[in-house]
Parts: C-alpha cells; structure tokens; sequence
C-alpha cells in the first residue's frame, strides 16, 4: 500500500447548553470527520484518570475520541494523527461488514433478536390457527393461515406486522417493568413517568421537556442491562435536558459502568434496527 498523507484540524460549536467538538482529518484522498468527547473534571478527591485519548471507532464508522477535560487541540490532532491509519482501516472494515446486513426476507431460518439471545424464526401455515407469534424451544415461531408467496413483498406484508406487534408487546410490558424497577435510583424523579413506544431510526429513547419518555421498540432485542441504560440515560434528562457535565456525572451516579453498556448496545444496534 503506498503511503498516505495525513492532515487534521479541529473545531467547536458553542452554545449556552454544551459545547459540541468536532474534527476533520484526511489520510490520503479520504476525509475522514470524527466527534471529541470531553471527560468531566474530576473532583480533588477523585482518582487520578487517565490522561490519553481513546479514539474508538463504531460499526455505524462513527469516530468518536474521548479526550481529558483539559486536552488541548494540539494533543487532540496529534492523537488522530498517530492512529490515522488504524481509524481509516477500521471504517472500511465496518463498510464491509454492513454490505453483508442485508434487509430481512422473513423466510424460515433467518435470526431474530429478543433480550439480547438469537432466536431461529420459523414460519408455520396453520390453517386452523389464528395468525401469532411464539417463542419456544430457541425459535421464534409465527403462524400464517396461508403460505407466503416468494415475493418479498408478500412477506412482508404477511408476516412482518405480526412480528412489529409481538415486539411492541413485550417492549411495553418489560419497559414498564424495567422503568419500575429503575425509578428508586432516580431519586429526583417526581411520580410515574410516562411514556410511549414508538419505532426510531437512529435513537433509542428520548424526553420531553415535560418528562415524558418516548422508547424503541427495537431496544426488546437487546440485553437487558442496555434497556436499563437507555431507560436511565432518559430519566437523567428529566433533570439535566442536555448532555452537560453534570448530565454525565449523574448518569454515572446511577450507572457507573454505562460506557460498557452503551459500548455493547453501540455494536450490536446495525443488527438490532434491521428491518
């Protein structure tokens, strides 16, 4: 592979709330945009933190570099461009691996996800039967009176809003279960939050400024502990409505090891939002 040439810059958008880093880098003809992160200030009596960069590339080829409070610009461009190769290699390895997600078919042996566990689908024609959805036995069963034809189209419309239902089922019945058993560590938290389900393409979960949550129902294919993570991610808002430091100290207050947490949601969330 022939050499290829690296130059940086970085730059912030400031508001009243929060500010927002972002920075640019081309390695070779490719530009290459990626977000900064910085960690808290930590208190007089904190632990000692560590002082690099981590710069973590997503499966969705998002590049994030979580930065000490205090890094200057310098060290934060001089950190991408020591691992500028790394980054640009990893994107296009991401770019692979999402060319291989295609769309479901809905047919018999494809995977389906629920609390984070692989299930085998398995489409039954029962005449007899009124139109459902089970899980048993390691795979997700789902009754049709007719056979499906060939076409994806008709597969869709067969078979796909049976499955949409039974996932907008069980999101209900277990957010409301996990937002109960989550609320006593929101202790600022007045009442019963409400809250709805309703299908996103690129967020998990949301607050209003009355307090009221909005949940995806793709977040029932995922662990548990990643449910708890948005539910509580959330719930913060209700008391910090934007991601300040004292919106990231708290969530740590109530999830002390939410990055992992978010981490794995973050990796599995191409597989779990595939339609």
């Amino acid at each position: 592979m022939t050499q290829k040439t690296v130059a940086a810059a970085i730059h912030s958008e400031k508001s009243s709330a929060t500010t927002k880093e972002h920075g640019v880098f081309t390695y070779g003809n490719d530009t290459i945009c990626y977000d900064v992160i910085r960690k808290p200030k930590p208190s007089d009596t904190a632990k000692k933190v560590a002082r690099k960069v981590i710069i973590k590339v997503h499966p969705d080829q998002r590049v994030v570099a979580t930065v000490p409070y205090d890094a200057s610009e310098d060290a934060i461009v001089d950190a991408m461009h020591k691992r500028a190769r790394w980054v640009w290699q990893s994107i296009n390895d991401f770019a692979k691996q999402k060319d291989t997600v295609s769309h479901k078919r809905y047919v018999s042996g494809e995977t389906q996800f629920y609390l984070g566990k692989r299930y085998v689908l398995k489409v039954i024609v029962d005449t007899e039967k009124v139109p459902n959805v089970k899980l048993s036995r390691g795979k997700l069963n789902v009754t049709i009176k007719d056979e499906a034809s060939k076409s994806i189209d008709d597969r869709v419309i067969k078979i796909k809003p049976l499955i949409d239902k039974w996932y907008q089922h069980k999101a209900k019945a277990i957010f409301h279960e996990r937002l109960a058993e989550l609320l006593p560590k929101a202790t600022w938290v007045k009442g019963i939050p409400s809250f709805r389900v309703m299908a996103m393409k690129k967020q998990w979960g949301s607050c209003s400024s009355k307090g009221n949550l909005m949940l995806n129902p793709h977040l029932i294919k995922a662990p548990k502990e990643c449910i708890d993570y948005v539910i509580l991610h959330e719930l913060c808002h209700i008391a910090e409505h934007n991601h300040s430091e004292r919106f990231w100290r708290l969530l740590t207050q109530v999830m002390p090891n939410w990055k992992e947490v978010k981490a794995k949601l973050d990796d599995m969330a191409e597989l779990y939002l595939n339609e």
